[in-house]
């Protein structure tokens, strides 16, 4: 077999297998808060107000939220922060950004 192949090969199973194994144990995950009931927290395509809407997480029915990095930018307070997250509901995986002041920390089950 071809090295380059291999590679590849190697790499794509890397990069479409790792979000879900890391979306299904340990921590890293996220759970919605400061959400009415009947409401829903807005995931944006972009870290801004103005951004398109992507998802809509509920504050008790929104399948897996897993925080794929850092929420920023550092020198704003946490609150006013965006944070790279990957919504996993079902068979449907949406990737984008939340308001800090909107999640918390939690397992993943």
């Amino acid at each position: 077999m071809n090295k380059n192949i291999f590679f590849a090969a190697a790499f794509f199973i890397l990069i479409v297998a790792a979000p879900k194994a890391q979306a299904t144990s340990g921590p890293g995950c996220l759970y919605v808060v400061n959400v009415a009931p009947g409401d829903a927290l807005n995931m944006r395509a972009q870290p801004r107000l103005r951004s398109r809407i992507i998802d809509r997480l509920g504050p008790t029915s929104h399948g897996i939220i897993r925080l794929d990095g850092p929420c920023g930018p550092p020198w704003k307070k946490w609150g006013s922060r965006w944070c790279p997250v990957t919504h996993f509901n079902n068979d449907r995986i949406t990737r984008g950004f939340v308001k800090a002041r909107f999640v918390r920390d939690s397992e993943c089950p």
